[in-house]
């Protein structure tokens, strides 16, 4: 079976939703750490633009967003279960709220000042000025706007409280005894908030969830193995994309199989991926494309907050 590269940096809340899911699943995996900001020159071969972390790369075939990388891990390597093409709505819809409400509340919230001390100490201002332009530009031309502190806080003493209800009754992880999706989604932007030091207190009145965060990080990461990205490219020039059924929604995107597309995300990174529409299915698209570095790869997309267009 081909490894399982991941293209990531350690920071990275959405990155650390995988690795504890590689670390659940106890997997071994090749970690790739890519610039914080841009430019990623070493990045861009594979996904032809998408700039966002983590990507997943198999071989040829290059994974973004891990609404989409979560599934295909769990395809790849479905013991124990943890998403499904077919999960629960309630898991499905609080993954979906964590990964956008809950994730945009844990940014603003973590970066109010006393956050930011702890997150950048050791960093320069001229560091800290660049990674503040690149999150600036980041979000140019999509429609997430950075949440309102205030916006923010309202969001976490309600989220909070309704977890820790939900957790009162000695059940170990959201929605049973076994971590799911929605614990690895829930968990990761709680986890940037811990990172940023004295705001963390936020957790205090909160012992059930304290306790829910601790064995979702007792899960750790697997085992990981470095990996250089000239390694990771070449690795994408000696394979091959896997084969696609070829299936198109002309009726829902107006394009079809073998038409130029262009994909991109609708909230931030908004970055376009041009190709050929190799694949769309009513969860994904897929775009074949071809680089000079890597030869052909095919880049996969989850249809939620992404859209296609013909190029």
């Amino acid at each position: 079976m081909p490894e399982l590269i991941l293209h990531h940096y350690p920071a990275s809340p959405f990155a650390e939703k995988i690795r504890l899911l590689l670390g659940a699943k106890s997997l071994s995996w090749r970690s790739v750490e890519i610039p914080v900001v841009m430019p990623k020159p070493e990045l861009m071969p594979l996904t032809g633009g998408y700039r966002r972390t983590p990507v997943l790369q198999v071989g040829a075939d290059v994974y973004c967003d891990t609404a989409l990388i979560a599934r295909v891990i769990e395809r790849l390597h479905p013991a124990p279960p943890v998403t499904s093409d077919h999960s629960a709505l309630s898991d499905f819809a609080l993954a979906n709220f964590a990964d956008q409400q809950l994730f945009s509340a844990a940014v603003a919230y973590a970066m109010q000042p006393e956050g930011l001390k702890t997150m950048f100490a050791g960093m320069t201002p001229e560091q800290m000025a660049a990674f503040g332009e690149d999150r600036k530009k980041m979000r140019e031309g999509g429609s997430g706007l950075r949440m309102p502190l205030a916006e923010a806080q309202g969001v976490l003493l309600v989220t909070l409280a309704r977890l820790e209800g939900q957790l009162a009754d000695g059940r170990r992880f959201l929605t049973g005894d076994a971590a799911r999706i929605s614990d690895f989604s829930c968990y990761h932007p709680l986890w940037f908030i811990r990172r940023a030091g004295a705001v963390a207190s936020i957790f205090e009145p909160y012992p059930h969830l304290r306790g829910w965060m601790g064995r979702v990080e007792a899960f750790g990461h697997g085992k990981s193995m470095p990996m250089s990205a000239a390694e990771a490219l070449d690795v994408a020039r000696d394979a091959a994309p896997g084969m696609l059924p070829g299936r198109s929604l002309r009726e829902v995107d107006g394009v079809a199989v073998g038409d130029a597309v262009s994909v991109s995300a609708v909230d931030y990174g908004v970055d376009p991926v041009f190709g050929t529409l190799a694949n769309a299915e009513p969860d994904a698209v897929s775009v074949r494309r071809s680089d000079a570095r890597v030869g052909e790869v095919v880049v996969h997309f989850p249809r939620i907050g992404f859209r296609i267009r013909k190029a």
